[in-house]
């Protein structure tokens, strides 16, 4: 499923949320460490380049990698250089980080052997900086989205509005921090959260949809009749509704090498 969102990069990198300046500038500072401004990141499941972007703009110098050739070859026409490999098995060739970053990928990745790949290609005093957004509508909006799924796919195991997203992704930043631990490498991990939202008309919120990673396991005619009660969803919130996201991160600083 991880190289499903290449299918249609331009959709992905046009409709997926952003994230908030507060965090991608934490990032950028911690980046800095001794070595001052321009700290080298690697962008973990770079994508089209939504976060690598974010970074080169503060000044950080990005590498990307990703196991996609379609979205690599996307985020290369914005000039960033981009690898082709999962991380587990990519070659560094001797190269050393200030900060490994991944937004909205890691999730993807081994907990365990991902930290431990993050430790022995960062600097001493590196971080590793993991995060995703997170959905947080508020009752109606839930509800509204909630009974659209019911609606299209009855038969479906799991109603992703039927509980908040922050619940889901609790077990998420469980593993993720455990696997931090476990690499050995690091120090005790953090969790960094910040609120922020954006109000989505039918159209942006209908054009976002398909770039969620289950819709891949939806039929195509179930996928339409899902898109076809959203928008009527969407519609009897008055066409437009705003969604609150938490980005929330899971961060460790390198204390020994492995």
């Amino acid at each position: 499923m991880a190289e499903s969102f290449g299918a249609d990069p331009a959709r992905y990198d046009r409709t997926r949320p952003r994230y908030p300046e507060e965090l991608i500038a934490r990032i950028a500072a911690g980046a800095e460490g001794s070595r001052g401004a321009g700290g080298a990141v690697l962008d973990v499941g770079v994508g089209t380049g939504i976060v690598a972007r974010r970074l080169r703009a503060a000044g950080c110098r990005v590498l990307g990698l990703d196991v996609d050739a379609r979205m690599a070859a996307y985020a290369r026409r914005d000039g960033l250089d981009v690898e082709v490999a999962p991380f587990e098995d990519w070659d560094p060739a001797g190269r050393r980080f200030d900060a490994v970053v991944a937004g909205q990928t890691w999730h993807w990745i081994d907990p365990v052997a991902g930290a431990a790949k993050a430790a022995a290609v960062l600097r001493p005093a590196g971080r590793i900086a993991v995060f995703w957004n997170v959905s947080r509508p508020a009752a109606d909006v839930a509800g509204a989205l909630g009974a659209a799924y019911r609606e299209a796919l009855p038969d479906a195991p799991l109603n992703p509005w039927s509980r908040t997203a922050l619940d889901g992704h609790s077990a998420i930043v469980d593993r993720t921090a455990d696997g931090i631990r476990r690499a050995g490498a690091f120090g005790e991990p953090e969790e960094w959260r910040y609120g922020w939202e954006r109000t989505y008309t039918r159209d942006e919120w209908l054009d976002q949809l398909p770039t969620g990673g289950g819709m891949a396991r939806i039929p195509p005619d179930r996928r339409a009749a899902l898109l076809d009660a959203t928008a009527a969803a969407v519609d009897s919130l008055g066409g437009a509704f705003p969604m609150r996201y938490t980005a929330l991160a899971v961060t460790a600083v390198v204390q020994a090498r492995v």
